[in-house]
């Protein structure tokens, strides 16, 4: 099953996809709604929207044409959805980082090689933990960009560029106890000049919106995901590569990444919202292309249902940010 949110003149819709069928489900408010009724019902998500039922069929491919695909998920409060994720977490991941790092210093570029070879060696333990991966903060739910929507960058950037990755998204039960509603597709927008300067740049590299979606897969994922990411100019493909990912292609399980986020008890507040974004081996930045304003990249994986598609965007410079005191 998909689960999707659409824009209508009445407000939000949950749109579920089962196969090519679509519909709205009968009484859901939002995807948040539906998960939280879910966590206090003790059922699945499946049985909750079960029991809701299915009514009116909708086309998500001519809505995502029209524009009026949301977010597939979001939180009352956008404070209170965070964006995170991991680093060098995929088989072939450190050859990229070090492509990137080619002009950093060399013990930039070991450091990022020992992370990677820390995964490889003790990232799918038998028995959890193994070791903790890269971790990093892209922001909170200001941050979250709708499929369709222009990936903005801050005039300040020295670059805007894709990563195509898989996000869990999770909500926070009552107790504290994560819960995963599903799987999602995810463009992790960074700034990899910043980055190459220097690694203890990383940090602020991050630190620019995301999109995920159209559409949440609810239940498990394959453990081979193969996708595509491309950049269009126009009518041209001016980029366009394959990218791997699930279990088969990780030097971690999920599970140990999922422990590693949750371990912390900032991330446990009953209500919250997390989009986890679980890295990625494919960048254009790695292969010398510079994405221009107008740009649209576009990431696709079977198993995720519709396409991720967002332009790209530059904010107009807002000059140097000053503090008043009080």
């Amino acid at each position: 099953m998909h689960l999707s949110q659409i824009n209508r003149p009445e407000g939000l819709a949950v749109v579920a996809r089962d196969g090519e069928q679509a519909a709205i489900v009968r009484g859901a408010a939002s995807t948040y709604d539906l998960a939280m009724e879910a966590i206090d019902t003790g059922r699945s998500l499946s049985e909750t929207i079960a029991a809701h039922g299915l009514g009116e069929s909708v086309d998500l491919a001519a809505l995502a044409d029209e524009g009026r695909l949301a977010l597939p998920i979001t939180h009352p409060d956008p404070v209170h959805l965070h964006l995170t994720g991991t680093g060098l977490t995929h088989l072939g991941s450190a050859a990229t980082r070090d492509a990137m790092h080619s002009n950093a210093q060399a013990q930039d570029a070991s450091d990022s090689m020992k992370m990677f070879r820390m995964g490889l060696e003790n990232g799918k333990p038998a028995n959890l933990p193994g070791v903790q991966p890269e971790w990093f903060y892209k922001g909170n739910g200001l941050n979250a960009v709708a499929p369709g929507a222009a990936l903005v960058s801050p005039a300040f950037a020295l670059d805007g560029g894709e990563e195509p990755e898989v996000a869990g998204i999770y909500l926070i039960g009552p107790d504290g106890t994560p819960f995963r509603v599903g799987w999602t597709l995810a463009n992790e927008f960074s700034d990899h000049v910043t980055e190459r300067i220097n690694y203890l740049f990383l940090a602020h590299s991050k630190l620019r919106p995301a999109s995920f979606g159209p559409e949440i897969l609810v239940g498990e994922p394959p453990a081979d995901i193969r996708g595509t990411s491309r950049i269009r100019r126009g009518d041209e493909v001016i980029w366009e590569k394959p990218f791997l990912s699930g279990g088969a292609n990780m030097s971690h399980s999920f599970a140990n990444l999922e422990h590693h986020h949750f371990k912390y008890p900032v991330f446990r507040h009953p209500g919250d919202l997390h989009i986890h974004m679980f890295g990625t081996a494919t960048l254009s930045f790695a292969d010398g292309i510079r994405p221009e304003a107008g740009d649209v990249f576009e990431i696709e994986a079977p198993p995720f249902g519709l396409p991720l598609k967002n332009p790209l965007a530059i904010a107009p410079d807002s000059g140097v940010a000053s503090v008043r005191p009080l």
